[in-house]
């Protein structure tokens, strides 16, 4: 059982660490998008990317060491989280405290991470709404009347009568 917990704390551990390390990289992701660089923001989202497939593999080995720690608790794996786990390890108050701190350590740096991302969503809604804005522009003044119609030499007009595309008379 205690390798189990050893084993438990080292995952969470380098997956606390891979956390801390997409912070600084979500704080350039926001500077990216509030600058318009696509370049930059384009290689920010690579290093994620990366990031967050290691992230992906230690979830997986995290989600069988806890399977693997029920099966030697007796307890359903799928109920037992930082809390319990803690609980159930009461004699060993070396590896709760480890299990504390990166449960604090965790919670914090997914904190943090929430609150760039919904910032980062924003900033982009914001954007996607200003094109949408800008294009209902160019589409509106494209269709006013007397923008882009031919004067009267043009080809528009026959025999004194104005043709439009979708005149019903012809």
């Amino acid at each position: 059982m205690a390798s189990l917990i050893e084993d438990l704390i080292s995952t969470l551990s380098k997956e606390t660490d891979l956390y801390e390390k997409l912070i600084p990289i979500a704080d350039n992701k926001t500077k990216a998008i509030v600058n318009n660089d696509l370049q930059s923001l384009n290689e920010i989202t690579g290093r994620e990317q990366e990031i967050c497939d290691a992230i992906s593999n230690l979830e997986k080995k995290r989600s069988e060491v806890i399977r693997n720690i029920g099966v030697v608790m007796n307890k359903d794996p799928e109920r037992l989280n930082f809390e319990t786990i803690i609980d159930l390890i009461e004699g060993q108050p070396k590896e709760q405290e480890a299990l504390r701190f990166i449960h604090d350590r965790l919670k914090r740096d997914l904190t943090r991470l929430q609150q760039i991302n919904d910032t980062n969503q924003m900033l982009i809604k914001q954007s996607l709404d200003m094109i949408e804005f800008d294009m209902n522009v160019i589409q509106s003044t494209r269709m006013s009347p007397g923008a882009g119609q031919y004067g009267k030499s043009s080809e528009m007009e026959e025999n004194g009568i104005e043709r439009r595309a979708f005149d019903a008379r012809s």
